[in-house]
């Protein structure tokens, strides 16, 4: 419940970084990646008498309903719609079970459960399953985060508070289209029952009512309170570097140095913004570039734009003793562990696993406090500042691409003299793009060490090392060239093998 604690309105975003959205035929309810548009909004109410339920009202006015009517038949989830509230004489919402969900914290996602004891479920794969929303159980393995949903708390804009406050008025039943069409609000899908006159409100009071989540977070402000230069250090112990090429982002063991080093700039305007620069001068960025192809992390790169853009823009959120780094996009400052060619990277994501939760969380050591005279407010910098994300080649989107950009990079734990001989097999991998494609002649691979002789423990050990859920474990057929899944067990004797790692939603996976 405390994701909806403090929250008027919120999105909800789902594995498949899509938006819950209530259609214009005021019935229909699917996921959409226009995150931007007003059906993705959704008002919350607390349910009388039920601490632990919410109802979520779309932006037509119709309340978020768990039917029980089947998607397909023969199937096991059950459809979603938006519908009207039933009301009581007194213009009440009727008390329905089919309206009310239960929040259920996941790390730091949710599950929404509806009265059946199903769960609001993002569903993915081919028409008609694609972009549909039903309440259901996961019933395998791979479709565990389908349930999962990210939580964006959102403002409503003072026609919609108003119309909000105005609908939920006892004894209203509608609001005046004169008032809507002046506030620039939709007309609500409501019966008129009753003309009424129009209480007095403010919408000041009601603005602030509706801002009051935002001050909400623990902020991690304080943790930077008169920084000058910090060092950030990650759940692997090892701190975040801005590497030579004075392009990537990295983690290293060696805090002592200089590349460790981040000095701290305050945004303008803002009491809860910061930049990181580092010692090449360049911003720590929230790039749009994927990764990997495929998968949801996006590369973290030292940019240095002509003018001061959102993605370089982190907001402290504190968490105990660590502090975790917001983008403006709502995603995390995260590093990585498990295999090349994750290891040591840094990238900015959300942790859709419990295992990873921690993977977003970072010590800050100060390096150098900047005294300030009373009054004295943190310095600047005199940059130019732009909410475009359009600017040149310097812009994360167009950053520089160098061949063989994976990092290969292994971790920078040593051994002194030659490391212990190690049991188990040599796994040679590639991992195929999101079109289930990949160059494994003249791309240079990446490479573990199993120990285990069955198909399922090996991809079981390679989604728990990546944090990526629902992969194929293939080889290459030396008749035909073809790619097919590997089947029970590995060969024996510990022989060395070369594999291929697709995604099952990948477009054309073994097709």
């Amino acid at each position: 419940m405390e994701f909806f604690n403090k929250a008027k309105a919120v999105k909800l975003r789902s594995h498949l970084d899509k938006y819950l959205v209530a259609d214009d035929d005021l019935e229909t309810v699917r996921q959409s990646r226009n995150g931007s548009s007003r059906k993705a909004k959704w008002i919350v109410e607390f349910v009388e008498n039920k601490s632990h339920a919410i109802r979520l009202k779309s932006c037509h006015g119709h309340y978020l309903t768990a039917s029980d009517v089947p998607f397909l038949l023969g199937m096991t989830g059950n459809k979603v719609f938006q519908t009207e509230a039933e009301r009581d004489k007194n213009d009440c919402v009727r008390s329905d079970w089919k309206y009310d969900w239960e929040p259920i914290r996941d790390g730091f996602q949710v599950k929404l459960r509806s009265w059946c004891g199903k769960f609001l479920r993002a569903n993915g794969g081919t028409p008609p399953w694609r972009n549909s929303i039903t309440h259901d159980d996961p019933h395998t393995a791979s479709t565990q985060n389908w349930i999962l949903w990210d939580v964006e708390e959102v403002e409503l804009t003072e026609s919609e508070s108003v119309a909000d406050y105005l609908s939920s008025l006892s004894g209203v039943s509608s609001v005046s289209d004169d008032v809507l069409s002046e506030l620039g609000s939709p007309r609500p899908v409501v019966s008129a029952r009753s003309s009424f006159k129009s209480p007095r409100f403010s919408f000041k009071s009601l603005k602030k009512e509706s801002n009051k989540f935002n001050n909400s977070f623990k902020s991690g402000m304080d943790l930077f309170h008169n920084a000058k230069a910090v060092r950030l250090k990650s759940h692997h112990d090892k701190y975040l570097t801005a590497e030579e090429d004075e392009e990537s982002v990295t983690q290293d063991r060696n805090g002592s140095s200089k590349n460790a080093r981040w000095t701290v700039e305050f945004v303008p305007g803002s009491e809860s913004i910061i930049r990181l620069k580092s010692t090449y001068g360049k911003y720590l960025t929230a790039s749009n570039q994927p990764f990997l192809l495929g998968m949801t992390g996006r590369k973290v790169v030292q940019t240095l734009p002509r003018r001061l853009d959102s993605s370089l823009e982190w907001e402290p959120i504190r968490e105990g003793n660590h502090v975790r780094l917001k983008t403006r996009y709502g995603h995390f400052l995260r590093a990585n562990g498990g295999l090349p060619p994750w290891r040591n990277s840094v990238t900015h994501d959300i942790p859709h696993r419990t295992s990873t939760q921690d993977w977003i969380l970072w010590d800050v050591d100060i390096l150098e406090i900047e005294v300030l005279s009373p009054g004295q407010k943190p310095s600047a910098p005199a940059v130019p500042h732009s909410d475009s994300l359009d600017f040149e080649s310097s812009s994360p989107s167009s950053v520089s691409i160098k061949s063989g950009n994976f990092s290969r990079q292994e971790s920078s734990d040593s051994y002194v003299g030659s490391p212990p001989k190690l049991d188990g097999r040599t796994i040679y991998y590639h991992i195929a793009d999101e079109n289930g494609e990949v160059d494994d002649e003249s791309v240079e691979g990446y490479s573990f060490t199993f120990r285990g002789n069955g198909v399922e423990e090996l991809t079981r050990k390679f989604e728990e090392e990546t944090g990526i859920e629902g992969i194929i474990m293939c080889s290459r057929s030396p008749l035909n060239g073809k790619l097919y899944p590997l089947r029970l067990q590995l060969p024996p004797n510990n022989v060395t093998m070369h594999v291929v790692v697709v995604l099952s939603q990948s477009k054309g996976a073994l097709s």
